[in-house]
């Protein structure tokens, strides 16, 4: 039997590692993009045969998804799911923002989507299946204070992901989006001082939950999104930030 195919797009950090080993141990064979040492072991003996794809982490940069989709049609002839990441981050107030600013937040948080959307859907369109997640920020789902262009566009980048869903539904490929927020890993703490624990205490006073979120959790989340299981499940953005989008 042909075990399904699925890409993660960033595989060196973030979710992307413990994406690739649930998805190994649901039993899909990957392609990895730039993948943490040892990753592509780590899955092997989870069962997974990988492909491995360096210098694509900026989804924005125009060969990226390209070379992830052309390594898995040349490996395997087929994609079955594909995950990907972005983001820039710029913080400031609105009046005192400028046009490099837009520039930087319009080309990680927007065009970056676009180019992952445009390249991981049409083969599954032709396929006539597939699950598409894209993971976006908690801050388009809710004005962020001290963040609006990146708050906006994020925004703008979950209602892309929801057009193409909706315009693409019928062809039985779903796209989604989950929205995150208040999450626990190095990046995360390095931009807020989450390392120091009173300050860690502070960040969590504002999540509903009152901690941070893992990446093991995270990635079992994700899964429904990604591993065939769910397929009545197409044009939403969801947020996993600990119940600060509701709030």
């Amino acid at each position: 039997m042909t075990r399904p195919v699925a890409i993660v797009a960033n595989a060196s950090f973030y979710v992307g590692p413990d994406l690739a080993r649930m998805l190994a141990a649901r039993g899909y064979d990957l392609i990895l993009g730039d993948p943490a040492d040892g990753l592509a072991e780590e899955v092997a003996d989870l069962g997974a045969e990988s492909w491995v794809v360096d210098g694509v982490a900026d989804m924005s940069e125009p060969t990226a998804a390209p070379r992830l989709v052309d390594m898995a049609m040349d490996a395997y002839g087929r994609v079955d799911s594909a995950v990907f990441f972005s983001g820039q981050i710029v913080t400031g107030r609105f009046l005192e923002s400028s046009a490099d600013d837009l520039a930087k937040v319009v080309g990680g948080n927007i065009e970056a989507v676009y180019r992952a959307l445009r390249v991981f859907a049409p083969p599954m369109v032709e396929a006539g299946a597939g699950q598409i997640l894209a993971i976006t920020s908690a801050s388009g789902l809710k004005v962020t204070p001290n963040a609006p262009l990146y708050s906006a566009t994020r925004a703008g980048a979950n209602m892309l992901v929801k057009n193409v869903a909706a315009e693409i539904a019928g062809s039985g490929v779903q796209v989604n989006a989950i929205g995150t927020n208040f999450m626990d890993f190095d990046g995360f703490r390095a931009a807020t001082g989450a390392d120091d624990p009173a300050i860690r205490a502070r960040i969590e006073a504002n999540v509903p939950m009152g901690r941070l979120g893992t990446m093991e959790e995270f990635a079992a989340f994700c899964g429904a999104f990604l591993d065939g299981t769910a397929r009545f499940q197409t044009g939403q953005v969801v947020g996993f930030d600990g119940g600060w989008s509701a709030s």
